[in-house]
């Protein structure tokens, strides 16, 4: 299959650097969200990504001008019934998930691939939402995504050999490395791996070991890692954090996956809107 056409859904910070990442890479894209001004506001994200590679002498006024009109946005998923491939990038809430990908059923051609962003959760329940589950996988991109080099594609239970293959193929395209992720489970490879560290250390801060600050540098001096985790936690969002967590414990029913109390906390702040956006960093 020949892809030229990229779609993407959801215009936050992962759909939008997905976005930019394609059209840089010279792919047409069309970059979706419900309401304008979030279509907006991930128009900025990009535009600030490509000025701070400017400045950097990584690429010019004339190819910015060019990348960006190679995205087309809109607030109607009727316009993907161009995509010769469409990316989901939204909430990390299953339901929400489904219902967009029962829509991208009905309006993309047979033989589009329907990928989803999603960090840890099943393939083969997203998959369940359409009538081509064996077009359906895992494409999990890292942020931000134009410049980590890692993505996972996923295999659902349907999951087909040549679609793995064609996303792998689309990931090189992409100049990505990807790694295939042979079994549905959650969590993927990455985070499988990372979540548990990341529980580990807010225990440490819970339990006064030491401070967010000194674990960061422990880890990173310690492991070579280039940011510690309450770092990379901070900057990843810790509400997804949670929700992973949340996700991994119930589908594995390990406690061992459970959010510590702290960063219960901290999600609770966010949504009670006294400390939007709340971190390890500046919760008090």
């Amino acid at each position: 299959m020949t892809i030229s056409k990229v779609g993407v859904v959801g215009a936050g910070s992962m759909g939008s650097g997905i976005a930019n990442l394609a059209a840089i890479s010279g792919f047409q894209v069309i970059l979706h969200d419900v309401e304008q001004k979030f279509l907006d506001n991930g128009l900025s994200r990009i535009n600030k990504f490509m000025e701070k590679s400017i400045a950097k002498g990584k690429m010019t006024e004339e190819q910015k001008k060019e990348v960006l009109e190679r995205i087309q946005v809109t607030t109607n998923l009727e316009d993907f019934k161009q995509a010769d491939i469409v990316i989901e990038a939204v909430i990390e809430d299953l339901e929400v998930k489904k219902s967009v990908f029962a829509k991208l059923d009905q309006i993309t051609s047979d033989h589009v691939i329907l990928a989803t962003n999603t960090s840890s959760m099943s393939i083969t329940e997203i998959a369940s939402a359409t009538n081509r589950p064996e077009r359906v996988a895992g494409m999990h991109f890292f942020n931000p995504a134009q410049i980590m080099k890692l993505v996972e594609v996923v295999r659902g239970y349907k999951t087909s050999d040549e679609t793995v293959v064609e996303l792998k193929e689309f990931a090189k395209k992409l100049n990505k490395e990807p790694v295939e992720v042979k079994k549905d489970t959650p969590g993927f490879i990455v985070n499988r791996i990372m979540i548990p560290q990341f529980i580990e250390a807010i225990k440490l801060l819970e339990e006064g070991v030491a401070t967010a600050e000194d674990i960061d540098k422990a880890v990173t001096l310690g492991l070579n890692y280039p940011m510690g985790p309450f770092t990379l936690q901070d900057f990843a969002g810790v509400d997804i954090g949670y929700y992973v967590m949340e996700y991994m414990k119930n589908e594995f029913n390990d406690n061992r996956f459970a959010p510590p109390m702290l960063l219960k906390q901290l999600v609770r702040a966010g949504r009670l809107g006294r400390k939007t956006g709340a971190g390890f960093y500046d919760y008090d």
